[in-house]
């Protein structure tokens, strides 16, 4: 017997998160994003919206692991075997007028996300495999949940969600203590806990239902268009998706609320829900705004300087190779996660007696070969085989003290910087940027597919100060992984101790402790060089590089040793 699920109705506080699922409830259209820490309830949420809406609506789980016919729609492997080819429907259609959840949607190869958010939005599916084409209708509520701590969502599929909720625990002592009540009361007796809340969750479906029937009479006066478009202008944002999800947010808030025309107070409370992921944390660089500062503790905030020290310089265009760089497996570097759960490209296929993806024109091949007929058995069954897509994070620690204001080497400090950058990431690859200069570092990108973001980040990056060096290789460690290259870029002018009197022995302590693959840019001078930069690799059994090197090209797989392990 299937056991009732936990009631919309009984989840403690959260009011963000309940009010973009009942949204969606309302306009399907209205793809939800849930972001947040482990065990904050997001998946408890997205299979309780289920229940609210009109029968019979179904809950599709998506497994990160899934094949593209299983989610999509392929031929049916059992028909096909008796001579009786037929289509096979996939996730997408099986979900139609209920909710498709996918649990770790950043994990998700692109290749399924780019077609289920693209079926989520245009209301339809058009399957075509081997001769057979059908048009199917996809009308469902598309959930998806992340944490951030395994990776994050490329922007481009990060905007095709309409509402994006960040969640967390109840920190209140008294909201944990009714959650946990709760969900105890549940485990003990779901039946009964559920019927103590059938007022509750008869009320909100019925407010679903009407809301659902009064939507498309609900007025979007001219005036409220104007003022939408006038708040995503003064935001920045190009996505034309902005508008429409602010649109049809507000509607459905209106209609969610009784309301037959929609108002301002409408658009404000869907506002947070449909731009916050929108905005970048800087303009782009071509704008002559600056960027506002970033958020810093009080004790992270270095030190104050004066306006003669602190300079800001553009970048110079330079010529920077490509990073490629491996690991023993001979791939780039990436967790074994990501290369097992996001499957890329077919490159091939096998003959299995069992295959998870049918790869169905060499199977019928195969057979004629064999028997002359197309019948298929078991002996002739191919499988697709696929490209593990994997991952890299690039980690820039970038030195922008007062050493590289002198001959303004900053200007080539961030053209390299944002060379590399362009030659060497691919679309599932993250950077990040830490800079350091004055009394401590600041994490100026957190690792992100952005890298419009990075690239803005950098170019209004000032200069002047200290040299903090041990305290910015000390904060790195927190961003690296065993696929993370952290790409130094100093001149190993180290003067603000960490934790001893010695600066330079501090940057050469905290280096140490950095695990992962790490390449040095050397960008001292030739005419006072010290020569630390190359002393700090030697040290850390780092690759190392200078300014002058990018001129002549390098290939940095070239400079891995043979043996050399993963972590360096």
């Amino acid at each position: 017997m299937k056991l009732p699920s936990y009631p919309f109705a009984a989840i403690v506080g959260q009011g963000q998160l309940k009010k973009a699922l009942l949204l969606a409830a309302v306009d399907w259209r209205l793809g939800v994003l849930l972001r947040g820490d482990k065990g904050s309830g997001k998946t408890t949420a997205a299979r309780a919206l289920a229940e609210l809406l009109p029968e019979p609506a179904r809950f599709v789980n998506l497994p990160i692991g899934i094949t593209e016919d299983r989610l999509l729609g392929g031929i049916d492997l059992s028909k096909m075997l008796q001579g009786q080819p037929q289509i096979r429907p996939g996730l997408i259609s099986e979900a139609n007028g209920g909710v498709l959840y996918v649990d770790e949607v950043n994990l998700l190869a692109d290749h399924l996300a780019d077609a289920l958010l693209d079926a989520a939005a245009t209301g339809t599916h058009t399957l075509e495999r081997e001769g057979f084409s059908r048009v199917e209708e996809s009308h469902f509520v598309l959930m998806g949940s992340m944490n951030a701590e395994e990776g994050s969502l490329r922007p481009q599929l990060l905007d095709r969600f309409a509402l994006v909720v960040d969640i967390s625990a109840p920190e209140k002592p008294e909201e944990r203590r009714e959650v946990v009540e709760r969900r105890l009361a549940y485990d003990a007796s779901p039946a009964s806990f559920s019927k103590n809340w059938n007022g509750e969750q008869t009320s909100l479906k019925d407010q679903i239902a009407a809301a659902r029937q009064a939507l498309a009479s609900v007025d979007l006066p001219r005036c409220m268009l104007d003022r939408i478009s006038s708040i995503v202008h003064e935001h920045g944002i190009r996505s034309i998706r902005a508008d429409l999800a602010l649109a049809r947010g507000a509607c459905a808030h209106a209609a969610l609320n009784g309301g037959g025309r929609v108002s301002e107070a409408d658009v404000e409370e869907v506002l947070p829900l449909a731009l916050a992921h929108r905005i970048r944390p800087y303009r782009s660089p071509t704008s002559s705004v600056p960027p506002p500062a970033p958020q810093t503790s009080e004790a992270e905030k270095p030190q104050p300087q004066t306006a003669e020290k602190q300079k800001r310089f553009s970048p110079t265009p330079v010529d920077s190779p490509a990073l490629r760089w491996q690991v023993e497996s001979g791939r780039s570097g990436a967790t074994r996660a990501r290369q097992t759960s996001s499957p890329g490209p077919v490159i091939g296929t096998k003959r299995v007696e069992d295959p998870k993806e049918l790869d169905v024109r060499p199977s019928i091949l195969h057979a004629l070969a064999r028997t002359g007929q197309p019948q298929i058995g078991i002996d002739h069954l191919h499988e697709k085989r696929r490209d593990p897509i994997a991952g890299s994070r690039y980690l820039f620690v970038v030195d922008s003290s007062g050493s590289h204001a002198v001959g303004e080497r900053m200007r080539i400090v961030k053209g390299a910087a944002m060379g590399l950058i362009e030659k060497s990431v691919h679309r599932r690859d993250e950077v990040g940027v830490i800079s350091f200069r004055g009394a401590s570092s600041e994490v100026l990108v957190e690792p992100t597919q952005d890298t419009e973001a990075v690239a803005a980040a950098l170019e209004y990056l000032p200069t002047g100060g200290r040299t903090p060096l041990a305290h910015a290789l000390q904060r790195a460690k927190d961003f690296a992984d065993e696929r993370t290259l952290l790409i130094l870029v100093t001149d190993g002018r180290a003067n603000v101790p960490l934790w001893t009197d010695d600066p330079w022995a501090d940057a050469l302590k905290a280096a140490s402790l950095i695990t992962c693959r790490v390449l040095v840019i050397d960008t001292e001078s030739a005419l006072n060089a010290t020569g630390r930069p190359r002393q700090l690799a030697e040290a850390i059994h780092a690759d190392c590089v200078t300014l002058a090197d990018f001129g002549r090209g390098f290939d940095f797989v070239a400079l891995l040793p043979r043996t050399a392990s993963p972590t360096g």
